[in-house]
């Protein structure tokens, strides 16, 4: 009897060029924005009110930027990262369009890099992933790497491919969303009155909160986003016995934490590359800093854009992103670069 059960990909099942479109699209709604609200201490105001969303030009208050980043991903996990030791990181993120409640989002992946690590157990696939509505737009695409272990470990060995991936999206490779106007922000609204002027680069932000992780919330999430990756449910999956944090819900948590100096940011336009430097448990404490990279003008009145690096840590010191051997510190958990959209 053919089995009717999907064990998932293995390092061996992929091939540079491959697409695969994937399952089960998802219609998102002002649900989706309630329990992303719950689970992190998110505030930015265009993602809080309708009102405030207007005045800055948009029809209503559009769904958080990284609630369609764990959609899109979420369906990707089944095809991608079943069998994944560890998501890596990012490069080549866009946000095309804004998310409205209603929309329904499907994802479709391509293989674009593949490189077999030395002991001969697990590789390194390389996708590049496409988010897309109901009216097949574009609204994200990000390029990720993650580990995903060998079924047979006597499988050749495929030729190493590794794709170039840019440091950094330019300004003009950022999606603006039609009818943004910051000519009118209400910054006493916002939270903070520090504007893109006020920034300078190389600046560093302590952005003072923690928020430790919990089991439940994690496993709240991740069902949430219906990320079906072994290790973040399993305990067999892991030789510690341990639930590995989804690194996403990092993401999310240390963007929340940002508020607290960074509430003008107020939306995310594009991800030049990110890397889960460690592995976050439960019970860990997240903290966050910032670092100003970049800044520039865009097109949209009264809008600027801010490039920053984004640092979960859970202790240590502020502001210390690697050591002298130039690897990052056991309590360093993320170091994620990217562009967000800011008053002028």
């Amino acid at each position: 009897m053919a089995a009717k059960t999907n064990a998932g990909r293995f390092f061996e099942d992929y091939t540079v060029g491959q697409v695969i479109n994937h399952a089960v699209p998802r219609t998102v709604k002002m649900g989706e924005r309630a329990l992303y609200h719950m689970l992190y201490p998110a505030r930015h105001a265009l993602y809080s009110s309708d009102q405030f969303a207007q005045a800055c030009g948009l029809p209503f208050s559009p769904l958080d930027d990284l609630i369609a980043f764990h959609v899109v991903f979420g369906k990707t996990v089944p095809d991608v990262s079943l069998n994944a030791v560890a998501n890596l990181g990012y490069a080549q993120g866009r946000w095309l369009e804004p998310i409205w409640p209603g929309d329904t989002l499907r994802s479709v992946s391509e293989v674009i890099g593949l490189k077999q690590n030395s002991n001969g157990k697990t590789g390194v696939v390389y996708v590049r992933t496409t988010g897309l509505n109901q009216h097949d737009e574009k609204v994200l695409e990000y390029v990720r790497w993650v580990m995903v272990r060998k079924r047979d470990l006597d499988a050749p060995a495929p030729k190493t491919v590794v794709p170039n991936l840019p440091n950094a999206l330019s300004v003009g490779q950022l999606r603006i969303p039609k009818g943004l106007d910051f000519s009118r922000y209400d910054f006493e609204l916002a939270g903070e009155p520090h504007r893109w002027g006020d920034y300078e680069i190389g600046e560093m932000i302590d952005h003072v909160d923690g928020v430790t992780i919990e089991e439940a919330e994690h496993m709240m999430a991740t069902r949430l986003w219906q990320n079906t990756a072994k290790v973040h449910f399993d305990t067999l999956a892991r030789p510690d016995g341990s639930r590995l944090i989804y690194g996403g819900h990092v993401i999310s948590m240390a963007r929340a934490l940002s508020f607290n100096g960074l509430a003008n940011a107020q939306m995310i336009a594009g991800l030049n590359g990110g890397a889960h430097a460690n592995p976050c448990l439960a019970g860990d404490t997240i903290r966050a800093w910032s670092e100003v990279l970049d800044k520039a003008e865009t097109k949209a009145p009264g809008v600027g854009a801010i490039r920053l690096r984004l640092v979960a840590t859970k202790g240590g010191d502020p502001f210390k992103l690697k050591g002298a051997d130039g690897k990052y510190p056991p309590d360093v958990l993320l170091d994620l670069d990217y562009w967000a959209l800011m008053p002028l």
